[in-house]
């Protein structure tokens, strides 16, 4: 697995963007996927997860705004952002592994990490 994240850049508060993580590698088969992020000055923190049956989960403050999803065909991972605030301007990663779901927001749960995109969110 080896993975490439793309589509970041600069929105204005309210605005979408749609961050792409693309896998040269071996397809994702039965790893779950995953998004987390950096803020400046800030820990690194879990965003989303994608099991490979398609259960979600996410960080309380993205719920409804944020949505993971995969293309297998294209062997593509996918995080839509709408809504987007300032408070999600980060560095998102893009992330593969197989936790289990009670360590699905844990980083080291992850062993395939992407280099990141910088999304800003201006006010």
């Amino acid at each position: 697995v080896q993975l490439q994240a793309s589509g970041g850049g600069l929105v204005q508060a309210g605005g979408s963007l749609r961050l792409s993580c693309a896998n040269s590698g071996r397809p994702f088969g039965d790893y779950a996927v995953g998004w987390f992020r950096q803020a400046p000055g800030k820990e690194r923190e879990f965003v989303a997860f994608r099991r490979p049956t398609g259960q979600t989960d996410y960080v309380d403050s993205v719920k409804g705004r944020f949505t993971i999803s995969r293309d297998s065909a294209m062997n593509t991972v996918h995080l839509q952002m709408n809504n987007l605030k300032p408070e999600d301007t980060a560095v998102y990663y893009c992330v593969a592994g197989r936790p289990i779901w009670s360590s699905k927001k844990n980083s080291q749960s992850y062993g395939y990490w992407g280099p990141g995109t910088l999304v800003t969110v201006s006010s």
